[in-house]
């Protein structure tokens, strides 16, 4: 790990050897601060603040036009520190450090002021009192830059290799992507094979492929590149290290352990079917009560004129939506977790509608039924498959969401019974010789890794994007990617498209021979530092803190020391450290003691 310092921001960091002079720029975005702040009284109020050069307000700060805005400040008018008061800064700041940047000004002589979520969002009936609190927050705001350091991006050495976990669809597309990419490629997969879920029987939507001959296209591809390292029958039992320089352990099926070192990793762990429990609708009671996945096994073996299952010609078909997905607490059972699937698992309804039109192709006498809740055929042209089977004669009833079908037996025939919200609440019983349950995605289980990574989960238990529009593949852990449906319910397509997205990330981090962090993290003035070693016991990211003998002054002690890389800059060492001597760059103490000082003033 290196902290490098070229010419170039050797020259911006000689900014803030000057008087601060403070540009403050107040956003209307769209009217989301604007139609609560009185946006025009907070700049004009801080463009009387000591050392506030200018006070602009615009439309859109995060728009072309703003930036160039405050790029022409900097350059016509020598502003050496920048205050922006608009939306999070999770979602523009990479936006105005930028701005900065090509400004000719150290990106971190910038801090960002939220008076959108922390200001207009939650004060929208008292517009004075929020304009206060704008003008209030945005004066700290100023006594903050006007305090900080120049800080330079901290680099770390990258190894040009990536790990990606699950050789599914996701993983197989993300390691051919990455091969291509001139990235050496580490490919584990737990099971025998790779493949996936798509080494079964049957078709996919909505191309009509075969599923095994997809897998066989993709491990041809997979195998048959020298980039790609593929590891099978394996188990990850330890994951270590930081972006750019992270050591998997991984036990292979014959015992041996392999440690393998990569830049970043790409986690492709893919979905498991939500199998409902004993008496689910009937599951497990009758063994014509079938869940999707067996329901295309049985329809792909099924050969000649009818449709032959069990011994029994089958007649008649009764699919039931939402099987795991869409729950509701006090209607359905909980999982192992004590919670319900509240979620769309969004692929459901195409598949199977898709499925029931295999059906009717094959075998156009049976009677098919479907009992839904709502009628999600999202994919483009996916409403086809909807009309198609209309035409097919397929008969649709949308049954209450808070009321479930029932199912029971008689004899040879299991009737089903449901009200039709299209019918006013009629009651409706149908006979059936077969019911299909359309069951949902549910997370697989990688607690293990998540326990190992400290990766971060969604309410449903899919891995956490920290972003979905602006970081759609990234979790908070740098260097750590999500492809496919360990992310979240996704089709083939979108599969796919994450894959190469997640690729995308990958490759660009390890294009350079090092990796530059932001620099917000912990650092330690050794010669404040007694040893007392209580920091590294408050730290919650392993290897980040910890206790080194060294000579300070001509003297060894013991001291605390901080792997960059590692910290995360939470600050709980600081809160911890009586003498002082742990801060955070970007957030030192005097810093937040001053914008206490202008929020208490006000």
């Amino acid at each position: 790990m290196t902290e490098k310092i070229s010419e170039k921001e050797h020259t911006i960091n000689e900014n803030y050897r000057q008087k601060p002079k403070v540009a403050v720029y107040v956003c209307h975005c769209g009217g989301n601060i604007s139609d609560v702040v009185d946006v025009k009284r907070v700049a004009a109020e801080l463009s009387k603040y000591p050392d506030v050069a200018i006070a602009r307000e615009y439309a859109f700060m995060c728009s072309s036009t703003g930036q160039d805005m405050i790029i022409e400040d900097i350059q016509k008018n020598g502003i050496n520190r920048v205050v922006i008061a608009a939306c999070s800064p999770a979602l523009h700041e990479f936006t105005f450090r930028g701005a900065l940047q090509r400004a000719g000004l150290n990106p971190f002589l910038y801090e960002h002021v939220n008076i959108r979520e922390q200001v207009s969002w939650v004060h929208k009936n008292d517009k004075e009192g929020a304009t206060l609190k704008a003008i209030a927050l945005v004066k700290a705001g100023v006594e903050k830059i006007k305090r900080q350091d120049p800080l330079n991006s901290i680099r770390v050495e990258a190894i040009h290799s990536v790990a990606i976990i699950g050789g599914g669809v996701a993983g197989m597309r993300a390691a051919v992507t990455a091969a291509e990419n001139g990235l050496g490629v580490y490919l584990i997969e737990k099971g025998k094979d790779l493949g996936g879920r798509l080494n079964r029987v049957g078709d996919v939507y909505p191309t009509g492929e075969k599923a095994i001959e997809i897998a066989e296209k993709f491990k041809k591809k997979v195998l048959s590149n020298d980039k790609i390292k593929v590891f099978t029958e394996a188990e990850i039992t330890f994951v270590s290290g930081y972006v750019g320089n992270f050591q998997l352990n991984i036990k292979k099926s014959d015992g041996n352990f392999e440690k393998i070192k990569v830049g970043a990793i790409i986690i492709a762990t893919g979905f498991d079917n939500y199998k409902p429990y004993e008496g689910e609708y009937g599951y497990g009671l009758n063994k014509f009560v079938l869940t999707m996945p067996e329901f295309i096994e049985a329809l792909e073996k099924a050969q000649g004129a009818d449709f032959i299952y069990n011994d029994k010609k089958i007649n008649s078909v009764t699919f039931i939506n939402c099987v795991g997905s869409r729950q509701i607490d006090g209607i359905d059972k909980p999982g192992k977790n004590g919670k319900v699937n509240d979620y769309c698992s969004r692929v459901c309804c195409s598949v199977a509608i898709h499925q029931i039109n295999n059906l009717k192709k094959k075998f156009p006498y049976i009677d098919v039924f479907d009992i839904y809740t709502d009628m999600r055929t999202y994919g483009m042209e996916h409403e086809s498959y909807y009309k198609n089977a209309s035409k097919n004669d397929v008969i649709f009833f949308r049954r209450p969401i808070e009321e479930k079908p029932t199912v029971e037996f008689e004899k040879d025939k299991i009737k089903i019974k449901t009200k039709d919200v299209l019918t006013w609440n009629e009651e409706l019983e149908i006979e059936s010789d077969m019911v299909v349950l359309v069951t949902g995605m549910v997370p697989n289980d990688i607690s293990d890794l998540v326990e190992y990574m400290k990766l971060p989960r969604s309410a449903e238990g899919f891995l956490q994007e920290v972003h979905p529009k602006l970081r759609p593949v990234e979790v908070a852990n740098n260097g750590i990617f999500i492809a496919g449906t360990a992310q979240a319910p996704m089709d083939i397509i979108e599969t796919i498209q994450s894959s190469n997205t997640a690729v995308a990330k990958a490759a660009s981090l390890l294009s350079e021979p090092d990796i530059p962090l932001d620099p917000f993290v912990a650092v330690v003035d050794e010669e404040k530092c007694t040893g007392c070693g209580l920091c590294p016991k408050e730290c919650s990211y392993e290897g980040a803190l910890t206790m080194i003998e060294k000579e300070v002054n001509g003297k060894k002690k013991k001291v605390a020391y901080v792997n960059a890389a590692l910290c995360k800059g939470c600050g709980a060492c600081v809160a911890v450290c009586e003498p002082r001597a742990i801060n955070v760059n970007g957030w030192r103490l005097d810093q937040f003691e001053a914008m206490v000082d202008a929020i208490a003033k006000e």
